[in-house]
């Protein structure tokens, strides 16, 4: 899997949603079609920093103990993302940001190329740093299979 960067001209391997793609709510799929980032989060935060609800805890994630840092946590930056077609992934049954969908960084930088997340798109955290400074509010993302 990978997300292109088509104004710095990277790709990076990330991680999608461990079951199929969805737009629907609570399907933990990520959602597809196009989008815009609606919030960026998290700037100047170290990298491996774990945020809850979107709030930095100011612990990085190896500060967690092992059940926690076994499942997903969102680390580093957060890109939150609000779906633009009306019934596709905006509004409804199928709000792409009310289901808070992020693209984010992760703890399992070893998983990234498969398949894994709750329907969040997971990064390197370098990479997530690097997309987050070169990004602005409004900019789109498309998501597709």
């Amino acid at each position: 899997m990978f997300f292109e960067d088509c104004a710095l001209r990277k790709s990076h391997v990330i991680s999608t949603s461990l079951r199929p793609a969805s737009n629907v709510k609570d399907s933990l799929g990520t959602p597809r079609g196009l989008h815009e980032i609606a919030e960026k989060i998290g700037a100047d935060a170290p990298p491996g920093i774990v945020f809850r609800n979107r709030v930095s805890t100011g612990q990085h994630f190896h500060e967690f103990d092992e059940a926690t840092r076994a499942g997903n946590l969102i680390t580093t930056r957060i890109l939150w993302l609000r779906g633009l077609e009306p019934g596709v992934n905006a509004g409804g049954n199928v709000d792409t940001y009310a289901r808070y969908v992020y693209v984010h960084g992760t703890n399992h930088e070893e998983r990234l190329g498969t398949p894994f997340s709750a329907g969040c798109i997971e990064m390197n955290n370098l990479e997530i740093i690097a997309l987050f400074d070169q990004v602005r509010t409004g900019d789109q993302v498309w998501i597709e299979d």
